[in-house]
């Protein structure tokens, strides 16, 4: 993924194969997204680093089977099981092999690799996901509802299996390098970093009236459409705050967050003695990709080259949840604990789509995921998650109610 305004300069990259000298065995779960074609895009640059074993997709079947072709995987899987006739027939002749439906993605996750990039975006992602994690390789997760919606036992799962967890998100990615060389039990917080979004200086009577085509202009970073949206809203960092909780050694008051509108620094971590460490990088999806394939070792990236003098000025400034209460939804949530921020994020989900749909505005987002929170509260479902399918469960109650809460009207119009 690249940074919007520009393009990335290219440079060459140096080979990078694995310690036994042979390249890294990799699936990508999610190929035809932002992060899948920013992986691929990686991997078809060394090609000698790397063989691609399986790529999944859920409906983009044509796109699915170009990429397919192109990085010579061995494997390509289609979400919806009526789209395997037209996978099989667009990878005739390739000697690839084509599979559909949610078995097909578990079995494709569990192929033998050194690396799964779990791209697939939202709760269907869980399943396949938690089945890489049990392969006990390395997973370079991308897939916020993993940690947001079953991140307890998720990580159980992480634990149990002895899998390598390599996040893939720049925030994420920035405090993992950092703390990698840093005294863990010597933090003071984690600051996360956000752009604040196309929104970021509009006032509150101009967000209500936002269109989906502004909400879908980012200034930095070149995202899919839910992302994008959650960007806008600042859901993204709520979420990602719930997501730092469970991968790093701290509790809810230690997080915070900086709106930081040239996204050039990713994290901030504060330790006892005073000190404070930061991960600068320019915005480009294909850092912390580069991180997670290759970590210990640095494989180059063709991103473009931080220059801090260009660049000139950094600044950051508070994030305000008087038009962004998103990010008080994900704080009360995470405090919450047990399923709320499962809840939290499938009600988002629905509230985006809607958004995107054009039934409900901006603010109709955050009121939507509220109303659901509190639905849900009622009915007895924020209770502790106890496995993958409990999760699921509740995914499944949460966007029924936040459907109900929609066809009833009066939320978010």
């Amino acid at each position: 993924m690249q940074r919007a305004a520009e393009t990335a300069q290219e440079v060459p990259v140096r080979p990078s194969v694995d310690a036994d000298g042979g390249p890294k065995r990799i699936s990508v779960l999610g190929a035809t997204g932002s992060i899948g074609a920013s992986t691929l895009d990686l991997i078809a640059r060394n090609e000698r680093a790397f063989e691609v074993v399986a790529v999944t997709a859920h409906t983009s079947v044509d796109v699915l089977a170009e990429r397919a072709r192109l990085c010579r995987a061995e494997r390509a899987v289609i979400g919806d099981p009526a789209l395997y006739d037209q996978l099989k027939e667009a990878l005739s002749g390739s000697g690839i092999e084509a599979a559909a439906g949610d078995e097909a993605l578990v079995e494709a996750a569990q192929m033998p690799v050194h690396c799964t990039v779990a791209a697939i975006v939202g709760a269907a992602g869980l399943k396949p996901t938690v089945a890489a994690v049990r392969s006990g390789q390395r997973m370079a997760l991308a897939n916020k509802e993993c940690l947001v919606s079953a991140g307890d036992v998720f990580m159980q799962e992480v634990a149990r299996a002895g899998c390598e967890l390599v996040p893939v998100d720049s925030e994420h990615s920035a405090a993992f390098q950092i703390l990698e060389q840093a005294d863990a039990e010597g933090i003071e917080d984690i600051t996360l970093t956000a752009s604040g979004g196309p929104f970021r200086d509009w006032p509150l009577e101009r967000i209500q009236r936002a269109t989906r085509e502004q909400a879908l202009k980012h200034p930095n970073w070149s995202m899919g459409a839910k992302i994008t949206v959650d960007s806008a809203t600042m859901m993204n960092k709520g979420l990602e705050l719930i997501e730092a909780l469970h991968l790093f050694p701290v509790e809810t008051h230690q997080l915070r967050m900086l709106v930081h509108p040239q996204s050039i620094v990713h994290c901030l971590i504060s330790f006892v003695d005073g000190s404070v460490l930061a991960q600068l990088a320019e915005p480009d999806m294909r850092t912390p990709i580069a991180v997670a394939l290759s970590w210990p070792r640095r494989m180059a990236a063709p991103t473009k080259k931080l220059d801090l003098a260009e660049v000139s000025q950094l600044t950051f400034e508070a994030a305000d949840e008087v038009r962004f209460p998103a990010i008080r939804l994900a704080r009360e949530a995470m405090e919450r604990g047990g399923m709320a921020p499962a809840i939290l994020n499938a009600a988002n989900e629905i509230a985006v789509e809607a958004f995107l749909a054009g039934r409900i505005t901006v603010p109709g987002i955050a009121a939507l995921v509220s109303e659901t929170l509190h639905h849900a509260e009622g009915r007895g479902l924020v209770r502790e998650a106890s496995c993958v399918d409990s999760v699921l469960e509740c995914d499944a109650h949460a966007r029924l109610i936040a459907q109900e809460l929609l066809v009833g009207g009066g939320v978010g119009a």
